[in-house]
């Protein structure tokens, strides 16, 4: 979690780091204009079923007066692993990201492969830790993005909301997206507060506080970051109290104001502090929604994100550039991914509840761009939209007729959300071809496809029943986090979402495998699932098997599992596998919202790439469009491993 202790010296930090860049004279900006617009998860056959359609005018104009062509994704088709192989031109050998979870080696522990925020070093007092200096917010993608080659020959970048760009680097405008966190250092961690005792006591993503009326008055708390400068580093907290004043009305009061909030219609963004003491508090925003009033009082808060225009860690550069945003829009989202995908999948917002907060997020975020296009006069703007990218994963049941979850009836209700998503992307590139001139190229992206997702995978506890993994005494299942593993006799484990490590010694720190067995034992393991079925006599669950060490190259190899699976169409880790879980079961149904993936063999879930311009080569990958854009402006990264994509 974020401490106090960080919050105190993270944005005098930022600003003394970040100090460089402000000192630089740029040159004069270039002539030439590129904009790279990343739309997460658009699918090329969604795409050509929607424009043969007539649903997106835009769309096809653009592919037919240029060019609309598959794009290669990265492997895993991961969105942190593809978008860091787009800003960087690498593989993830170069990049150093390989999944959304890696391992510690020495505890086995996962940990996020995108950022880490590093306690500062301390003292011992009177029995106390004490900290001292400042917390260092580490980014673990590695290689050189593009805008820094672009930087250095004077040519201007701005990118907005791209994954993977947390900490901003000082070569760039930069808005970060995916990996920024909430105030407590979560990915985001909703909260729900309601009457029901037969309601929900834990779930994931979220906290679940039980209430009761006075009258018509309920009282909770919203729990912020912890504070670090107190014994034993207690959470912080805000008191407030909801008052209901009519059927689906309540009135929130929280510290010096109140307002009004209707039911299943989400407030604006309202303004909190939380206090650390005499000299330093935490800024930040929240949203309150109503989902019931009777029988049971119900009540949804959204993570608390960093207030955009006092941000407690370093979230944009220049330092102010999330402050000027905030004047010129409004309040906004700065969480890394802040569309709430758990508050869904636990059954906390329904469906339209869901699409609302899409809309209102990728409202704000068309607000940024169009912003920074109005002003664009030469250099490269990229930003990435991702709302596509989360309705595919939440509403792929409405579209898969054979996921356990398909209903006719939530069709009914809320029509179709992915075609609606799309009909959005299509405007926003409608308003974005109102800009272009002869000195502009457009390119459009997409990090990956999509496809079903109806069966989850126990990876772990296929390995347990085939004598790769062991557990501890007579235990049938392991729980979470490897907590039954007996490491003394495990070969092998899974962890993250297509990834399988070998218990390497030397390496693990309980590793048992030699360096020379490990080939045999990589063969053995990819040889047997590749025969995994689901069932007797059912479909094949694993199209592919790759090993790292021949398709990834580089400085940062021996970060990555040592194998890679990709899955056949419908399949996917469960959840568990991701955690280090191994149920009793090898194979279940998904029985999640979350239904949708993109997760499997990279073959079968190709991105897009369109552009003004046409494009010749063919084979293209999200790694080549790194290369291209520099090419456009005359320059080159000889340390890239994409090719330039051939346009003319």
């Amino acid at each position: 979690m974020i401490s106090a202790r960080k919050i105190v010296f993270s944005i005098a930090v930022a600003a003394v780091l970040l100090l460089p860049f402000a000192k630089k004279e740029q040159r004069p900006p270039h002539d030439r204009k590129v904009i790279v617009i990343g739309m997460d998860g658009l699918d090329p056959e969604l795409l050509s079923e929607y424009m043969k359609a007539g649903e997106l005018p835009a769309f096809r104009q653009l592919a037919e007066s240029g060019s609309f062509k598959k794009l290669g994704t990265s492997n895993p088709p991961q969105s942190p692993v593809a978008w860091a192989s787009f800003i960087t031109g690498s593989n993830p050998g170069k990049h150093n990201v390989f999944d959304f979870l890696t391992r510690d080696p020495k505890t086995y522990m996962p940990k996020l492969t995108i950022t880490e925020i590093e306690s500062p070093a301390g003292f011992e007092l009177f029995g106390r830790n004490i900290s001292m200096g400042s917390p260092v917010v580490v980014g673990y993608r590695k290689g050189t993005p593009f805008w820094e080659t672009a930087h250095k020959n004077g040519v201007p970048v701005t990118a907005l909301l791209i994954p993977v760009t947390f900490p901003p680097d000082d070569s760039a405008k930069i808005l970060s997206g995916m990996g920024v966190p909430d105030v407590v250092g979560t990915n985001g961690t909703f909260s729900y507060y309601t009457t029901d005792p037969l309601a929900i006591t834990s779930a994931e993503g979220g906290r679940i506080f039980k209430v009761s009326l006075k009258g018509k008055r309920a009282e909770s708390v919203i729990k912020g970051p912890r504070n670090d400068l107190l014994e034993n580093s207690p959470e912080t907290s805000i008191p407030f109290t909801a008052e209901i004043t009519g059927s689906g009305e309540a009135e929130i009061h929280i510290q010096n104001h109140s307002f009004r909030i209707f039911q299943s219609k989400i407030s604006e963004w309202k303004h909190i502090e939380f206090s650390l003491g005499s000299f330093s508090s935490v800024k930040a925003i929240v949203k309150f929604l109503l989902i019931s009033t009777e029988p049971e009082f119900r009540l949804y808060v959204t993570p608390v994100n960093m207030d955009p225009a006092d941000p407690v860690l370093p979230i944009s550069n220049p330092p102010e550039y999330s402050a000027e945003l905030e004047r010129a829009i409004g309040p906004y989202s700065t969480q890394g991914m802040p569309e709430d995908t758990w508050a869904l999948t636990e059954n906390v917002i329904s469906d339209g509840m869901f699409l609302a907060q899409t809309d209102y997020i990728q409202k704000e975020r068309e607000e940024m761009f169009f912003l920074e296009l109005s002003r664009l006069r030469g250099g490269i703007l990229s930003a990435v939209f991702v709302s596509s990218d989360r309705v595919q994963h939440m509403f792929w049941r409405y579209r898969d007729t054979g996921h356990p979850l398909h209903s006719e009836k939530d069709i009914g209700k809320n029509g179709n959300p992915i075609l609606k998503v799309y009909k959005h992307m299509d405007e926003i590139l409608s308003r974005t071809m109102k800009y272009l001139d002869s000195s502009t190229t457009l390119i459009v992206i997409s990090d990956h496809g999509f496809k079903n997702f109806r069966r989850a995978v126990n990876i772990n506890s296929w390995l347990v029943k085939n004598g790769y993994m062991l557990l501890k005494g007579n235990v049938k299942s392991g729980r979470p986090l490897f907590r039954d593993v007996d490491w003394s006799r495990t070969q092998a484990y899974a962890m993250g979402l297509n990834g399988i490590y070998i218990n390497m010694a030397g390496r693990e720190s309980e590793g048992i495998v030699s360096p020379s067995a490990k080939a045999t034992l990589m063969a053995e393991i990819s040889e047997k699932l590749l025969e995994l079925k689901d069932g007797a006599g059912g479909a094949g669950v694993i199209r592919r098997m790759f090993r790292a060490d021949k398709i990834y190259s580089g400085d940062y190899l021996a970060n990555s599992p040592d194998m890679i699976i990709g899955y056949r169409e419908g399949y996917r880790a469960s959840w568990q596998t991701a955690l280090g879980a191994a149920p009793d079961f090898l194979i279940e149904d998904n029985l999640k919202k979350w239904s949708g993936d993109h997760m499997i063999d990279p073959e079968l879930v190709p991105g897009v790439i369109l552009s003004n311009k046409k494009i010749i080569s063919e084979d293209n990958s999200i790694m080549d469009v790194a290369p291209t854009i520099l090419s456009l402006f005359g320059l080159k990264d000889d340390n890239m491993d994409g090719k330039i994509i051939q346009i003319k």
